[in-house]
């Protein structure tokens, strides 16, 4: 892991095109904008878990014998 750090207004670059910036401290709480091509996905981590989470369950082997009986034999 990689630690960085950054004060209010500054940021770091992730590759060429990701840009993530310090937009406001407050207590014990950090704001960050996140400057991304449209094509990435930028998620909360407990959103992307949850769409993990549903991406497995939706590939299970139940479902993938449920298709099978469209599959012309």
């Amino acid at each position: 892991m990689l630690v960085l750090t950054r004060k209010e207004n500054e940021s770091i670059m992730i590759g060429n095109d990701i840009e993530v910036k310090v937009l406001d401290l407050k207590d014990n709480q950090v704001k960050i904008g996140i400057v991304a091509p449209r094509s990435v996905a930028v998620h909360r981590r407990e959103v992307y878990l949850a769409i993990q989470a549903e991406n497995a369950q939706a590939a299970s082997a139940a479902h993938v014998e449920d298709l099978s009986n469209l599959i012309p034999r």
